[in-house]
């Protein structure tokens, strides 16, 4: 083979010296560095390195190293770190042109029989309408993954009215509710309520074993269902849950007994929940005595959600964490379900652990400027 002597300059080595001691480099382009290093002939190099002790200690082959000289010589000193390009060149066969049709087909109603888009659906389509002559379900894929496209992805969002004078008007109170600062005797609390299916395993899964992950079984045995309330103060980090059998108003009222009970030194609560038909002063009359209902009543001020817009509350966001760090698992009592909830509470109120709420009005009229009824002339 041709002998290629590479020398570098003190600038080169500079360089390549700053690429070898910084872990901001490919790890292609470190060896190639170090390669070059070490077979420098030029004035600046100190140590000769032969090559069979280079290949033994970078754990390379002899080859590499030739090529890696011969790449300075015939190339140039930035041509040889980077990668080597490939000799063949291979024709696409996705243009622009079958990108956009397989885009505008991916957004199109599916097949008959069939519910969404599939890769192979795709694939085959393109070919029976002469797109092209032939193409897999894997390079259809490809095309997607590019353009960031999931026909068969869905996902279930509440959708707010457009133009609805009332549904902003409701928005905007609650985003002033959330603008107010800290106060003890004034605190602004947000409530909200889950079911929770109870389900018992009808065999014993098999516990994690190094390199296989716990195993349980499809199978399972419905125990009933429960309701799950929760009360959250955002601004304070605190957090008040309450499982129940059922989630009639009596429950509800009862739990609002428990939040009054909860915040007793406060003036005036806030409370933000959701327009449910339980949620109503009338059901405090159904649970209580009626001079025990009206001092239930006169503790809290009730703001409510606009319509489609439950996500305006934020205790949604303090159930959501609570589905994910403990309800995400099969639970078969009422009773276990309790506890494990009520562990949940007492470490995440140790934790102090608040919500920041940054969404403003302001933000609201530029955002969501589809929302607000258009002025006429």
């Amino acid at each position: 083979m041709k002998k290629y002597i590479v020398t570098l300059t003190k600038e080169e080595r500079e360089e390549l010296l700053s690429i070898t001691s910084k872990g901001k480099h490919e790890s292609q382009k470190v060896i190639n560095a170090l390669i070059l290093l070490d077979v420098d002939e030029g004035a600046h190099q100190q140590n000769r390195v032969k090559n069979e002790d280079i290949a033994r200690v970078l754990n390379i082959s002899m080859r590499k190293i030739d090529r890696v000289k011969r790449r300075f010589v015939e190339e140039g000193f930035e041509k040889s770190l980077g990668k080597r390009k490939p000799e063949r060149e291979y024709k696409r066969k996705a243009d622009g042109e079958l990108e956009a049709h397989l885009i505008a087909l991916s957004c199109s109603e599916p097949p008959e029989g069939f519910s969404r888009w599939t890769l192979r659906l795709l694939a085959d389509k393109a070919v029976e309408l002469n797109y092209i002559e032939s193409i897999s379900h894997e390079s259809v894929r490809r095309i997607l993954k590019k353009n960031e496209l999931k026909p068969w992805k869905q996902k279930a969002w509440v959708i707010p009215p457009q133009n609805s004078g009332s549904f902003v008007a409701n928005m905007e109170k609650i985003l002033d509710v959330y603008k107010r600062p800290y106060d003890p005797l004034r605190p602004v609390v947000c409530m909200d309520e889950s079911p929770k299916q109870l389900i018992a395993e009808t065999r014993k899964p098999i516990p994690a074993s190094p390199g296989q992950p716990e195993r349980y079984d499809y199978e399972y045995r419905r125990c009933g269902v429960s309701n799950i309330f929760i009360a959250s103060e955002p601004l304070c980090g605190k957090r008040l849950v309450s499982v129940t059998s059922r989630r009639t108003k009596r429950d509800w009222a009862q739990f609002l007994e428990k939040i009054a009970k909860h915040y007793c030194h406060a003036e005036l609560i806030t409370l933000v929940m959701d327009n449910l038909s339980t949620h109503e002063a009338g059901a405090l009359y159904k649970a209580f005595e009626p001079a025990k209902a009206k001092e239930l009543l006169d503790r809290f001020k009730f703001v409510y959600t606009p319509k489609h817009g439950s996500w305006l509350n934020v205790a949604e966001i303090e159930l959501s964490v609570l589905s994910r760090q403990c309800l995400n698992r099969r639970i078969d009592s009422i009773e276990k379900l309790r506890e494990e909830v009520n562990a949940w509470q007492a470490n995440r109120n140790n934790l102090r652990a608040k919500i920041n709420w940054q969404f403003r009005t302001d933000d609201a009229r530029i955002r969501l400027s589809r929302l607000y009824p258009t002025l006429e002339e």
